[in-house]
């Protein structure tokens, strides 16, 4: 059984291995699947995924799944929950990278260049499916749509971190936090994410200071700038979104423009 790590300081957990079961949810009847935001497979390609993926890996919320430096054995798609990637500095101060959410394909960097350069913890309990590392070999072999598709998903968080980091260099601190929760909650209202309605975000102000490069203290007034305006509130477990298109325009964005996109 695994030790409980909700309690430990961020800085100190240790990855801790979770217990592999069979294939509880088949690859035919993956729930993500119905799900209008994924593009469908053909049948050969459905087929080659279902030999490929070897399990699930269920997550504690609070626990690391991948540690920068690591090599693993496989990769994952996260099918429930959610997680984040960060990196270290030697004194232990964090920086979040981005924010990982059903459908997305996490380990990819340590199957292909043999070691992590950043870490992955679970906000919330996940479920992951486990894939073969050495099976990619075969994927891009045989299946040249479900390759298009793994370069897809690498080209869309290389784009993620483009903007990630114009906000961290080039936004005052409001239009950062207006930016990031705009950009979590659009990105879980397109995969489908469940949940209270308006979505509750299981993030704390530690998780938004360490994504903004800010403060906690600098994070707490900016967002209770955001709070004032009535574009959010704010709770002990998570923040929850009241006006999505008030945080745009404070934040000078868009939004995602995202259609139909790979599931592997």
């Amino acid at each position: 059984m695994r030790a409980e790590t909700g309690l430990l300081p961020w800085s100190l957990r240790l990855t801790l291995p979770g217990p592999k079961a069979g294939k509880r949810v088949p690859c035919e009847k993956c729930p993500l699947r119905k799900r209008p935001v994924f593009r469908p497979f053909e049948p050969e390609e459905l087929a080659f995924v279902s030999r490929f993926k070897t399990g699930e890996l269920s997550v504690d919320r609070g626990a690391t799944n991948l540690e920068e430096g690591a090599n693993s054995a496989h990769l994952y798609t996260v099918l429930s929950g959610w997680g984040f990637r960060y990196k270290l500095l030697p004194d232990g101060r964090r920086q979040i990278l981005n924010y990982a959410m059903p459908g997305d394909l996490i380990g990819l960097q340590g199957s292909l260049m043999d070691e992590m350069s950043h870490s992955v913890e679970a906000l919330s309990p996940m479920l992951l499916c486990v894939f073969e590392r050495d099976q990619l070999h075969e994927l891009y072999r045989r299946h040249p749509g479900l390759a298009y598709d793994i370069t897809w998903l690498a080209s869309r968080e290389e784009q993620m971190l483009d903007e990630n980091l114009l906000s961290v260099g080039r936004r005052t601190a409001l239009e950062r936090a207006a930016y990031l929760l705009a950009f979590i909650v659009q990105r879980a209202e397109a995969v489908g994410v469940e949940g209270a309605n308006p979505l509750e975000l299981p993030i704390t102000q530690q998780h938004v200071a360490d994504t903004l490069g800010l403060s906690l203290v600098h994070t707490n007034k900016t967002l209770r700038k955001l709070v004032q305006r009535g574009l959010i509130s704010w709770q002990e477990r998570g923040c929850t979104v009241r006006d999505l298109d008030g945080l745009l325009g404070v934040a000078r964005w868009e939004g995602i423009k995202e259609t139909v996109r790979p599931l592997v």
